[in-house]
Order: structure tokens, then sequence, then C-alpha cells
């Protein structure tokens, strides 16, 4: 079995650094997700986290695997590529959704379909 005592210095510090970097985008995202009133404002927060934050952690198991297998370990690029390809449909999916919910509502401070009108 391999034991995370096994990584070379150079890997342990490139992991390390990626997942700081990762964990604090993903508290970011999800502070923004509390503190962040409207919405349309709370909906981008947590895509920050989601994309940048995980790709981060990603990454750093990335290098992790590759340093320990002595190998290039390509596992992590199909979540990586799902999750790049997933979020934004989401994130679109969500907006829309709460976008036609607030029109049919008459929600005044919600942009009107068409600005010009």
């Amino acid at each position: 079995m391999i034991q995370a005592p096994d990584l070379p210095a150079w890997a342990a510090l490139i992991v390390a650094i990626l997942l700081l970097s990762g964990s604090t985008m993903t508290l970011v995202g999800s502070l923004g997700l509390i503190r962040l009133k409207t919405f349309y404002e709370r909906v981008h927060a947590p895509t920050l986290g989601a994309t940048v934050g995980v790709g981060s952690i990603v990454l750093a198991s990335m290098v992790c695997f590759t340093a320990l297998e002595s190998r290039f370990v390509l596992h992590e690029i199909l979540i990586l590529a799902f999750l790049t390809l997933t979020t934004p449909v989401t994130l679109i999916s969500l907006a829309r959704a709460a976008l036609y919910r607030d029109r049919t509502a008459r929600d005044d401070e919600v942009p009107r379909e068409h600005p010009m009108d």
C-alpha cells in the first residue's frame, strides 16, 4: 500500500499549496453563498468554489498520485472535465428557472426580458 510519507518533499510542497489554495477558494465561495443577499448574487459564489477550488484540489491529487506511483495519473482529469461541463449548465438552469419564476410573479426588481421595451 502506498503511504503519504513516501511523497517527495517537492511534491508535498506543491500538493500542500494546491490544497490550501483550493480549500481557500472553496471557503470563499461558501462564505459568498451565506453573505450575499439576493438569489442572483448567491448563485455566482458557489461556482467559484466548484470550479477554481475543486480544480486546485484535483490538481493536488494528480500531483500526489503521480509522484507516488511514478507514472502520470489521469483519473482526475475526468473529474475536472465533468465538473467544468456541469457547473455552468447547472448555474444557467437555476438562474433561468429563478428568472422565469420572478417574471411570472411580476417582481419589479427582476430585469425585463427586452430592456429596450
